[in-house]
């Protein structure tokens, strides 16, 4: 039995994503809140809300304990890209890609 959460369209960098949830991956779930309320990353804050949203979707909607609860997966999938144009020197145009990201976070009961 495990629980989900999603985040879709999340406006941050893949990549900032990937470095918190590396921190996370295979923690019990209040050890992994712990981590990232203390963590000073931008998407620490974004995580600790959707870690919420599935210890509640596990409680709720598949009758698990939340003490015996853990991180079992969690990824982050590049969303869409906005592309913005940054005036440079001389009349030239430089582009900027703002990234999003689809972020998933798993949760399972230890046995």
């Amino acid at each position: 039995m495990e629980a989900r959460a999603y985040l879709r369209y999340a406006r941050i960098s893949p990549r900032k994503v990937q470095i918190v949830l590396d921190l996370i991956r295979n923690q019990p779930a209040d050890k992994a809140m712990a981590i990232l309320k203390y963590t000073p990353k931008a998407a620490s804050e974004l995580l600790e809300k959707l870690l919420k949203s599935a210890i509640a979707n596990a409680e709720n909607n598949h009758n698990m304990d939340k003490t015996k609860l853990y991180v079992a997966e969690c990824f982050v999938c590049p969303g869409p890209i906005m592309k913005r144009i940054r005036p440079r020197a001389q009349g030239r145009a430089f582009r900027v890609l703002k990234r999003s990201s689809h972020i998933t976070l798993v949760l399972k009961e230890k046995e």
